[in-house]
């Protein structure tokens, strides 16, 4: 019989070694090996099932393969549709990851009860390995949830898991989490490397051959990344995150990959008592609640995806008394608010940084993009001044080093959004404004220099 083998496996990058090493030489982590077993009877059965697969097709030239087109179901949920590219790929598999407490469960309810209403003749199979069956079915009555077509299992082994899925054969299979899903193949425990890799592979190949489209959840680390390997998001056909302050009442569904549609895709839900629903004007939600007479406060307008949202930097300047200016920032970097403070000190000559400086992004968003950088400007020269910023001005524009304006992306698709919501006036670069001249109803002010705002900014 033949015997185990101890190896250490770095959970970031998958490298193996033969004993534990505190730094791993791959990507340079620290104290990312795990000890695992692994048995030499279960690896190689396992090789020998991976080139029995490979060895079913053979190389073709591109003149003999048919083009197929992907079959998409629809959940109706719009936001969630948009983000997969225009629906659920049939047989794909989505990763989705998220913070403890986000949602994703949720989420993830909501989807299948909008499958179980639009296609009643496919089943739909949900398997948690954290909760039992009597909470997964509390929670699917209080989203409404009772169809009839909608089965719950609780279940960690994904031998069981298979019989299960064989005999009820499902269309669709909600498996939460794969780092609570176990092989009895590896003897090592759930969450590790090893098993991540050997389930999503199993499952992969399943989902593949009988046409099961699979949504997976998996946990993320205390960086945000996704737990386990990173061949797991390799694996997948669709890795989804769910972001947002779990305090908060809004939540982005944001694609990383997508083997069947765009990766510069957003969805916006906002969490309510009776579960998720989807914001359609997500404009109108960050600009709502402001002060119409407040000073401090500028919008412009941000790219999520292909989505333009207009958004509201908030300013405070306040004098500093006890020494060294304050810098506090919430969705913004505070290292680029720190080079923006230097530039307002150096041409406009605004002994800005002797203050204490707090910017908030309203809504909770989190800009890291440089299109702002003119309404930040913008709001903080407000706010020094104690002056309000007109109403119908909305500040697009990156902001150098020597004060200079540059354009920014896809200026065009953000000009005709404006339009739409009937704002009257644009502050951005000369650059853009020369290119879209006569293009639109509305007036764009181009400016070449940052100082240049005086002039239009005020009443």
């Amino acid at each position: 019989m033949a015997k185990d083998k101890i190896k250490f496996t770095c959970t970031n990058c998958g490298h193996e070694t033969a004993k534990w090493l505190g730094k791993c030489p791959e990507c340079n982590e620290w104290n990312s090996f795990e000890e695992e077993v692994v048995n030499k009877q279960s690896v190689q059965r396992s090789v020998q099932n991976r080139r029995s697969n490979i060895e079913k097709d053979s190389p073709k030239k591109i003149s003999e393969i048919e083009q197929s087109s992907f079959v998409r179901y629809h959940t109706t949920i719009n936001e969630f549709d948009r983000v997969l590219g225009n629906g659920i790929t049939k047989s794909s598999i989505t990763l989705l990851g998220g913070e403890p407490g986000i949602g994703k469960s949720t989420l993830l309810m909501e989807v299948c009860l909008k499958l179980s209403l639009n296609y009643k003749d496919k089943k739909i199979l949900y398997v948690s390995g954290e909760e039992s069956n009597s909470q997964i079915a509390e929670r699917s009555r209080r989203l409404g949830i009772n169809e009839g077509n909608f089965y719950i299992l609780n279940e960690t082994c994904w031998q069981d898991i298979l019989e299960h899925i064989k005999k009820l054969k499902p269309s669709f299979l909600v498996v939460d989490s794969i780092q609570t899903t176990i092989s009895s193949e590896i003897q090592s425990a759930a969450g590790t490397v090893s098993q991540v890799r050997e389930v999503t592979y199993e499952l992969m190949n399943y989902a593949k051959a009988t046409d099961l489209t699979c949504f997976v959840v998996g946990h993320v680390t205390k960086e945000g990344s996704i737990a386990g390997p990173k061949i797991l998001e390799h694996m997948v056909d669709t890795v989804i995150y769910f972001e947002g302050d779990q305090f908060g009442q809004y939540r982005m569904l944001r694609v990383i990959k997508n083997r069947f549609g765009n990766t510069n895709e957003v969805g916006i839900f906002e969490m309510q008592e009776n579960g998720l629903k989807e914001v359609k004007n997500p404009s109108q939600y960050f600009l709502e609640s402001s002060l119409k007479d407040a000073y401090g406060r500028a919008i412009t307008c941000v790219l999520e995806g292909n989505r333009p949202i207009f958004v509201e930097i908030q300013a405070l300047v306040v004098e500093n008394k006890y020494g060294n200016g304050r810098r506090t920032t919430q969705g913004l970097d505070n290292n680029r608010l720190s080079l923006l403070v230097a530039v307002i000190d150096k041409y406009f000559e605004i002994p800005l940084s002797f203050n204490d400086i707090y910017v908030n992004v309203v809504g909770g968003l989190k800009l890291s993009t440089r299109e702002s950088d003119l309404a930040i400007l913008g709001a903080l020269l407000s706010s020094y001044k104690a002056k309000k910023i007109k109403d119908e001005i909305i500040l697009i524009g990156e902001v150098g080093l020597t004060g200079e304006v540059r354009s920014v992306p896809m200026i065009e698709s953000r000009i005709k959004e404006l339009v739409q919501l009937n704002y009257k006036k644009v502050i951005l670069s000369k650059k853009s404004a020369r290119g879209l001249k006569d293009k639109f109803k509305i007036e764009l002010i181009g400016i070449e220099k940052a100082t240049e705002l005086n002039r239009y900014l005020f009443d």
